[in-house]
């Protein structure tokens, strides 16, 4: 069942709480966005994430349901946009967009003149929404990781 369009209005741009946490796993799930129940995503290691100052975390709202996510942080010079999640009956209204925006905003406040995001090359979804947004892709990058363990 598609929603009704709603007025971009309806939509509430809040910083997360933890209480917010069972809500966000169900979206995150509905959005299909990788969920690391073990690691990264863990309750506590999000809150502690939270209480470091470096992230933003904003949740769009719609008539008390969370209809999108996003995560912002940064390193002193760069931005990151990280876990940007619209729930699908959600989409199209321009939640991502103004998400993205909020967090460009306040990453910008704070000095920070570079936004960067980082997309599996599955996910050509978000690759579209952002290069809608201005971002550009960059196939000459390799991304490395080092992990503790798989579940981080």
């Amino acid at each position: 069942m598609k929603s009704s369009h709603k007025n971009s209005s309806d939509i509430v741009i809040r910083e997360f709480c933890i209480g917010d946490y069972d809500a966000l796993i169900i979206l995150w799930n509905d959005a299909q966005l990788e969920y690391k129940p073990k690691g990264r995503d863990r309750r506590d290691k999000i809150e502690s994430e939270l209480e470091r100052g470096n992230a933003i975390f904003l949740v769009a709202e719609i008539n008390g349901k969370l209809a999108g996510s996003i995560l912002g942080t940064h390193d002193g010079r760069k931005g990151w946009i990280n876990r940007l999640a619209v729930a699908p009956e959600f989409r199209k209204q321009g939640i991502a967009r103004r998400l993205v925006s909020e967090v460009e905003d306040r990453l910008s406040e704070l000095g920070i003149e570079i936004m960067a995001c980082l997309i599996e090359d599955w996910n050509t979804k978000s690759m579209q929404v952002f290069e809608k947004l201005g971002y550009k892709k960059h196939s000459d990058i390799i991304y490395f990781t080092k992990r503790k363990h798989l579940d981080v």
